[in-house]
């Protein structure tokens, strides 16, 4: 272990609205005519464009005083090696700190909150200014942090992607995703609106509004009331899959459409699809694994966990 003003500091940096709006339109005036036209508040994306960039500026402050760091926008991450021994601080909203700690392993990662009062920030428990005092702590192992479980998702070819909040496996477009399932000693084939498999903390995301939702619909049919649902802690050996909307047909069948997945139990699912299969992370598409016929994906409890600093 390298004494520890020697750990590099990797700065994940992410774009804002209004980057991302510049970049669609090419101008920032451009870019206010469009805003503008629609009816809506140009002056918010600049307020919150701002207010992260100054954050930036004094994070950067910092990790200059600190000495060696590395700043990357989030879009590179999947491309990106980090060294063994490296520090990780995800300055942005909480979806920059899952998309970071699914390319991570064991590496300490430190969620910087750049606006609280316009992020409720979960995963965001520091501001810039906090760094000062904490890195010193994070690099001599001198400071508590929170397990995370995470997902994976590996193709019999060999490709694997991991996720910190939940896998989406079905189709890029609204059609249906065709497949068949298998978990728990049961298999099935199934036509419906993909499948998502989530983790301890996804299970207070995406997982829990496809529970919400079913729940309310079941309720408005006069089902009975079936019992509230519980979040799943975030080091959970446990993941949950949900499929979303399935269809009941000759050639589908809905009976394996939720379940549990413990620390040895594996989701086989293989597609059906000719074409616009996908498995994604996190919400990410651009960085997906394809899913076209004949392909076989194992989901389960990934052997690597997400280090939260806390």
């Amino acid at each position: 272990m390298p004494a520890a003003n020697d750990r590099k500091i990797v700065l994940v940096t992410r774009r804002t609205r209004l980057e991302d709006l510049i970049a669609r339109y090419l101008t920032p005036a451009q870019a206010r005519f469009y805003v503008e036209h629609l009816g809506a508040d140009f002056s918010d994306y600049e307020r919150e464009h701002e207010v992260y960039q100054a954050q930036r500026r004094t994070t950067l402050q910092v990790l200059e005083q600190w000495g060696r760091y590395q700043v990357i926008e989030r879009g590179f991450l999947p491309n990106f090696i980090f060294a063994p021994d490296d520090i990780v601080v995800a300055l942005g909203q909480d979806g920059v700190v899952a998309n970071t700690m699914k390319y991570l392993d064991g590496h300490p990662l430190i969620g910087v909150n750049p606006d609280p009062t316009r992020f409720d920030g979960i995963l965001l428990p520091f501001v810039p200014g906090d760094l000062a005092k904490l890195l010193p702590d994070v690099a001599a192992e001198k400071r508590d942090s929170q397990a995370v479980t995470m997902a994976e998702a590996r193709l019999s070819d060999g490709q694997v992607l991991h996720a910190v909040n939940d896998l989406f496996v079905g189709a890029r477009t609204h059609v249906s995703a065709v497949y068949e399932i298998a978990a728990g000693g049961m298999t099935e084939r199934q036509s419906s609106s993909g499948l998502i498999v989530s983790t301890g903390l996804g299970s207070t995301a995406w997982f829990k509004s496809i529970v919400t939702g079913s729940l309310a619909i079941a309720g408005s049919f006069g089902q009975p009331s079936p019992a509230s649902y519980d979040a799943l802690p975030w080091d959970a050996a446990e993941l949950r899959f949900a499929v979303r909307e399935p269809f009941p047909s000759r050639h589908s069948q809905t009976n394996l459409v939720c379940g549990r997945l413990a620390s040895e139990d594996q989701l086989r699912i293989r597609s059906l699809m000719a074409e616009n299969g996908v498995i994604f992370s996190d919400g990410v598409e651009a960085d997906r694994l394809d899913f076209n016929a004949g392909a076989e994906v194992t989901i389960g409890i990934a052997a690597r966990r997400g280090r939260l600093i806390v």
